[in-house]
C-alpha cells in the first residue's frame, strides 16, 4: 500500500530501498503542515525545568551552546538573526505531538527516541553535522535550505561546542517548505540554514551502538545475576614472588565467571527495560485525587484509557514492558495490553479482565497511564 507521508511510495519498498540506506525527499508529505507550536510556545516550553532544550549562537564564526531551563529575558536579547532554539521529547507535553509519531509507526516503537522542534529565525543552524540516528525532518512553518552530502570524511572542527564538521561538501541541496520532509539515515551529512522564521520537525529513531549494548547488558547481569560462594584458598602453594597473581587464582576467578550464562529469555528481558526506560530528567506523576479501582474500571470502559505521554511501553510474548519495569501476565491480558503498547491508548468499548486491571491500576497510581474522558457527540 503506497503511503502519501512516503512521496506515494509502498512502505515495504521504503524499508526495502531507503531506510538506513538513502535519503528521500517528499514534497508534500503534509499538506498544509504548519506545525502545532508558535516560537512562543517552544520559548515557552524551553523555559520549563523538565524540558530539555538548547540554546545555539553563532557570532563572528564562533559557535556557542547554552542549555536551558532559560528565562523569557534571554530570547529579548538575542539578535535577528544566526541562532536556533532545540527542545526535545515534544511528546512529553503535547497530545498532538504523539498523533504526529504515530504516523511513524511502520517504524516499530522500540526504535523510537523523540520528537524534537527546532525554532530558528534568519540564517539560524546548528552548522554541518552528521547523526547517529535515522531522522525525518519535516518542515513547518517558513522554509530551510537543506544540503546533504554522504561524505566519509567526519572529521570534525577542534574545541567547538558542537560536532561541526571541518570540512563538509554538499552533494545535493533542497529548500523544504512547510509539509515537506527529509529522511536521513545515521550517518549522512547534513545542514540545515533557516530563510526567515522557520520551524522543522524532526522525528528521530534510536541506533544505539554496539558498545552501549553491551555495557548496558553487563549493568542487567550485575542486576539479575547471583553466583554463591567466596574466594578461598585453604591450601596455598608457597609464591616466591608475591607481587604476582598465581596462577591459582587465575583458575579459581575463571571458574566462577565462566558459571554466568544467558539465553534468549535474558535477552529478551534486558531489551524491553533498556528500550523502555525513562531518560534522566523524566518524572511522573500520580493523579492528584486517584479513584477506586472500581471506579477506574467503569471509568476505562465508558472513557478512554491511555498511556501517559511520557511512558514508553513494548511487549513482546508473556513479557509487558513498560517504563523501565517488566511484567508477566496471561494471554488475555496480553492481548488488551499489547494493543495499549501499540496504540498507545485503549478504544472504550476494550473489555478487561482482571488480571490486565491489576496490572493497570498500580500504572494508573503511579501516573503511567491516564483516563481521558470522551465528550459525547451533540445530537
Amino acid at each position: 500500500m503506497k503511503s502519501k507521508l512516503l512521496g506515494n511510495i509502498s512502505v515495504g519498498k521504503f524499508l526495502r530501498d531507503y531506510w538506513q540506506k538513502k535519503p528521500l525527499l517528499v514534497r508534500g508529505a503534509l499538506p498544509d503542515f504548519q506545525g502545532f507550536l508558535t516560537r512562543d510556545d517552544l520559548i515557552n516550553l524551553a523555559c520549563h525545568d523538565d524540558a530539555q532544550s538548547r540554546l545555539i549562537t553563532r557570532k563572528k564564526g564562533k559557535w556557542e551552546v547554552r542549555h536551558g531551563p532559560f528565562t523569557s529575558r534571554v530570547f529579548s536579547r538575542l539578535p535577528a538573526k544566526d541562532w536556533t532554539l532545540l527542545v526535545q521529547d515534544i511528546n512529553h507535553f503535547l497530545p498532538s505531538a504523539r498523533e504526529l509519531l504515530l504516523k511513524f509507526n511502520f517504524i516499530p516503537h522500540a526504535r523510537l527516541d523523540d520528537l524534537m522542534v527546532s525554532y530558528a529565525p534568519e540564517e539560524g543552524s546548528v552548522g554541518p553535522h552528521f547523526d547517529s540516528y535515522d531522522v525525518f525532518l519535516l518542515q513547518g512553518m517558513g522554509r530551510r535550505n537543506w544540503q546533504i552530502s554522504a561524505q566519509q570524511d567526519k572529521r570534525l572542527v577542534m574545541d567547538a561546542p558542537l560536532k561541526i564538521l571541518r570540512e563538509f561538501r554538499p552533494e545535493q541541496e533542497w529548500m523544504l517548505e512547510p509539509g515537506d520532509m527529509l529522511y536521513l539515515p545515521p550517518g549522512y551529512a547534513h545542514h540545515g540554514v533557516a530563510k526567515g522564521h522557520c520551524m522543522t520537525y524532526s522525528i528521530g529513531f534510536r541506533a544505539p551502538t554496539y558498545q552501549e549494548l553491551v555495557i548496558q547488558f553487563l549493568v542487567y547481569l550485575q542486576d539479575h545475576t547471583e553466583v554463591e560462594g567466596i574466594y578461598h584458598d585453604p591450601n596455598p602453594a608457597f609464591q616466591s614472588h608475591p607481587g604476582r597473581i598465581g596462577p591459582d587464582m587465575l583458575q579459581q576467578v575463571g571458574a566462577v565467571l565462566s558459571k554466568i550464562t544467558w539465553g534468549p529469555t535474558d535477552i529478551e528481558r534486558f531489551l524491553g527495560i533498556y528500550l523502555t526506560e525513562p531518560k534522566h530528567h523524566v518524572f511522573f506523576t500520580p493523579p492528584s485525587n486517584p479513584v477506586a479501582q472500581q471506579e477506574f474500571a467503569y471509568q476505562v470502559k465508558e472513557g478512554k484509557l491511555q498511556l501517559n505521554l511520557k511512558s514508553r511501553m513494548l511487549c513482546r510474548g508473556k513479557n509487558i514492558f513498560l517504563n523501565g519495569d517488566a511484567y508477566t501476565a496471561g494471554a488475555a491480558a496480553c492481548r488488551v495490553l499489547g494493543k495499549l503498547a501499540d496504540r498507545l491508548a485503549l478504544p472504550m468499548s476494550e473489555e478487561l479482565d482482571d488480571e490486565a486491571l491489576s496490572l493497570l491500576y498500580p500504572w494508573y497510581l503511579d501516573g503511567y497511564v491516564e483516563i481521558v474522558k470522551v465528550s459525547a457527540n451533540p445530537a
